[in-house]
């Protein structure tokens, strides 16, 4: 009868000491993944704009993505983001306030063509930059 509780209890911390080779139990455990977010692990966060970039795609597509570098209000982390649509950083200037949330890539990487881009502008100064690209909103004058 003893000899069974020991091997139970000898196989539970067996379980619990290999479960760190696992690496999503570590990252999830250590909190990893908030530690190396500039979000710290929120979906959105405020920044402020200080310029905009032009970032080459990758091969072999041959374009100039425009971006923008944000500084964001919580951390003053510095993040690139992608301003989405078609003439969209036209209504991007420097010093207005975004947001700007995940690009979706996989497991937080960037995203399709555009090389260490990992998120994207989706309101400048509290309006939505897609209503603004289909001209249905106007930039409002700060």
């Amino acid at each position: 009868m003893a000899r069974g509780l020991n091997t139970a209890r000898k196989l539970k911390n067996d379980r619990q000491k290999f479960r760190w080779s696992d690496r999503k139990y570590r990252t999830r455990v250590e909190r990893l993944k908030e530690k190396a977010d500039p979000l710290e692990g929120s979906a959105q966060a405020r920044g402020i704009v200080l310029e905009k970039v032009g970032i080459e795609a990758k091969q072999p597509n041959s374009a100039i993505r425009k971006c923008v570098k944000v500084q964001l209000i919580k951390n003053g982390r510095q993040i690139t983001a992608f301003a989405v649509g078609d003439g969209a950083i036209n209504f991007i200037d420097e010093h207005d306030e975004v947001l700007v949330e995940g690009i979706g890539g996989r497991m937080g990487r960037s995203y399709g063509d555009i090389p260490g881009v990992r998120f994207k502008v989706i309101q400048v100064n509290s309006v939505s930059l897609d209503e603004m690209v289909r001209g249905r909103k106007e930039k409002p004058v700060r």
